[in-house]
């Protein structure tokens, strides 16, 4: 009689949280893509400063990502859910009560600080409460929740801040009621609050298993670090991580205002709407990815879709409004297999301190703190156009990865040649 492998426990409710927490994360993160012409207005913002807010909100991630690992070593799940989401509560609302451009910095920098937390602990637990058998899948799931959040995030602020749309609308009315009425987009930082809140409650209550870490989850000790940082692999997948998140964040960003500043399109709609669309098309390119790799060498496909984003980049940059509209959600759709392909082929050319390693690349998406407040300094000394042309040498960096990657292990492909 065969002895079959007993089915792993799956724990629906954490599976659940995991992908909540992946939605919030998202939703928030991706917000500041849409509002950032209203931002610049209402605070009467150089370029230079309005790129300075995404740099706030991004350089926490590479300040905490390794400290959030060794917090994860020594706090609970529920104990770090619950701190990050009531930080993120307070820090909301501290800036719907001070909307100032001061609060606002320091608003997005705690935002980020937390994010960088819960991004540490939420894959652990979707691989043990989801079965790591799943793991693929969930994780899978997780990236169209994550995508899905980021297109719909500009429609909320669509709706909170069309006056005339949502005339007679009590929850936009209300909403917009609490903040001053020449910043309805301030009462978007109210609804997440109230969001963190409930979530809040919410982990609070929940009953968690116990989640044992895998060797790649765990933060290595201060050596470890060490012994990377000396190889050279590691510095250049970390420029890679860094490149990739500042390429995303830098068309994102900056997506609304060159549509604005060049086509004259206004960003509470159509910026709003391109926004999405990059998002979402994003989210799509990553579905795809996930295909094509089945069938392509990875460093292939990266040398293919750097190519084809950089071609859409520049139509983007130098064609009529609808070439603009149609290039940089195109932008989107080619760059979405970048981050995984990066991160696996790092991890698959270091042997061994695989958690801290990932530690060190998740570091990296401070690129999305360093690179979009480049491109507004250069757009303040020459043009805003110029500036987002600056975005061709981190996408020029990830097409070499394709030539240069040597992992030790390369991604499996399926033959669809005849097997004789």
């Amino acid at each position: 009689m065969e002895n079959s492998k007993p089915t792993t426990k799956r724990y629906y409710h954490i599976i659940g949280l995991v992908m909540l927490v992946f939605f919030v994360i998202s939703f928030i993160t991706n917000i500041l893509n849409s509002i950032i012409v209203d931002v610049k207005d209402s605070f009467d913002l150089s370029l230079t400063l309005t790129g300075l807010l995404p740099f706030t909100f991004f350089i926490a991630y590479g300040i905490m990502s390794i400290p959030a690992g060794f917090l994860s070593e020594k706090y609970s799940e529920r104990t770090l859910l619950s701190v990050s989401f009531l930080v993120m509560a307070l820090a909301s609302l501290g800036f719907a009560l001070v909307p100032q451009y001061g609060m606002f910095s320091i608003t997005l920098f705690t935002l980020g600080c937390c994010m960088a937390v819960l991004q540490v602990i939420i894959n652990p637990m979707l691989r043990v409460a989801g079965g790591e058998e799943h793991f693929a899948f969930n994780s899978v799931l997780a990236q169209l929740v994550f995508g899905a959040a980021s297109f719909l995030s500009p429609y909320l602020y669509k709706y909170l801040v069309d006056r005339d749309g949502t005339q007679g609308d009590a929850i936009a009315e209300t909403l917009r009621s609490w903040v001053p009425e020449n910043l309805p987009w301030v009462s978007l930082y109210i609804v997440f609050a109230a969001i963190s809140v409930l979530l809040f409650i919410y982990v609070f209550m929940t009953r968690y298993p116990k989640f044992e870490k895998t060797e790649d989850e765990k933060a290595g000790d201060g050596s470890s670090y060490w012994d990377l940082l000396k190889n050279k692999w590691t510095i250049l997948y970390f420029l890679g991580i860094f490149c990739y998140v500042g390429t995303e964040q830098g068309v994102g960003n900056w997506i609304s205002q060159f549509l604005y500043q060049y086509h004259g399109l206004d960003p509470q709609t159509v910026g709003a709407d391109t926004v999405s669309y990059f998002w979402a098309m994003l989210t799509i390119g990553c579905l795809l990815g996930l295909v094509l790799l089945k069938f392509m060498d990875s460093r292939k496909l990266l040398i293919f879709a750097t190519a084809i984003s950089m071609v859409f980049l520049v139509l983007a940059l130098t064609g009529s409004s609808q070439m603009a509209l149609i290039g940089f959600p195109m932008v989107g759709f080619f760059i979405s297999v970048m981050y995984s392909i990066i991160f696996s082929l790092a991890l698959n050319s270091v042997k061994e301190h695989h958690g801290s390693l990932s530690g060190i690349l998740c570091t990296g998406i401070a690129g999305g703190a360093v690179i979009p407040f480049i491109v507004g300094g250069l757009g303040e000394m020459t043009s805003l156009k110029s500036g987002m042309f600056f975005l061709l040498i981190p996408l020029a960096f990830i097409f070499t990865i394709g030539f240069w990657a040597k992992p030790l292990v390369n991604n499996k492909t399926i033959s669809l040649k005849k097997q004789n």
